[in-house]
């Protein structure tokens, strides 16, 4: 429910302010933008077309290049076109979606990579037993309960922004709409919501990064009783899998675990 809002839109002041350092922003980031959607949208299309690649892991990889292509058109698009823009509003409702959409494209991939991780354990540590334990009818089962899961969460996130009020501050010192720049503006205490927000971003970013961590630390000793050829290849993908899941879950972590801002009972001390 919405409360004594008085903002219709908001000003985002992106990275930078500096004309020279904005243009650098926009070319670093279209590269960097079109390289990671022209590279997703190649295993997209690869894994569609081919028939080799008919397995529980490129079926989980092939959503984990969809869910990576959302996220990245959450927030990238207006950022580049802010960054050649001298005017840098977004309306309310164009926050909200945003919001909506890089919590949920974020969480999917999270999950996603979850269900990887799982897989790759079943397929090391019971071989025997891969394919009735990751049956097409499994895996499918598995990706729609991500798919709930992370729209469930990403509804929490509107909720929770949805009960802000905002009455008239509406500069966001970031580049795209996110709760925490948001729990700034609100006229309001906002220690409960801090503590919400901590628990459902931040509890879902720890407690996946254990996950993931736990489930290599039990597959890499299982490696030894593989032959070299089928040893070296796990090995492989294991240590590229864990490369994404530090790289993805390090900002995530240090981002949603800690307060947006100062509670009220940490003042006084």
């Amino acid at each position: 429910m919405l409360l004594n809002n008085n903002v219709t839109e908001f000003i985002l002041l992106g990275l930078t302010q500096e004309p020279v350092k904005r243009k650098i922003v926009f070319i670093f980031f279209l590269l960097f933008y079109l390289g990671t959607l022209l590279g997703n949208l190649l295993i997209i299309i690869t894994i569609k077309t081919s028939r080799a690649l008919e397995s529980p892991m490129y079926f989980f990889f092939f959503y984990l290049s969809l869910s990576d292509t959302c996220f990245s058109n959450s927030t990238a698009p207006r950022m580049i076109a802010d960054a050649l823009l001298k005017n840098n509003t977004i309306s309310f409702s164009e926050c909200m979606i945003q919001v909506f959409s890089f919590h949920f494209s974020g969480c999917l991939e999270i999950f996603i990579l979850i269900l990887m991780a799982v897989d790759g354990h079943v397929a090391i540590c019971k071989p025997l037993h891969y394919m009735s334990l990751m049956s097409w009818q499994i895996c499918s089962v598995l990706v729609a309960i991500a798919w709930v899961g992370a729209c469930v969460h990403s509804l929490v996130q509107i909720f929770l922004t949805l009960s802000l009020p905002f009455c008239g501050h509406n500069v966001i010192d970031h580049y795209f709409c996110d709760l925490q720049p948001l729990l700034k503006l609100a006229c309001t205490d906002t220690y409960v919501i801090n503590l919400l927000l901590v628990s459902n971003s931040g509890a879902i970013c720890t407690v996946s990064f254990v996950i993931l961590m736990f489930s290599y630390i039990v597959i890499l000793p299982s490696l030894r009783n593989h032959r070299a050829e089928g040893r070296k290849k796990a090995l492989s993908t294991c240590v590229s899998h864990i490369i994404v899941v530090v790289l993805f879950f390090g900002p995530c972590t240090l981002i949603y675990t800690r307060p947006a801002t100062t509670f009220p009972q940490l003042e006084h001390l």
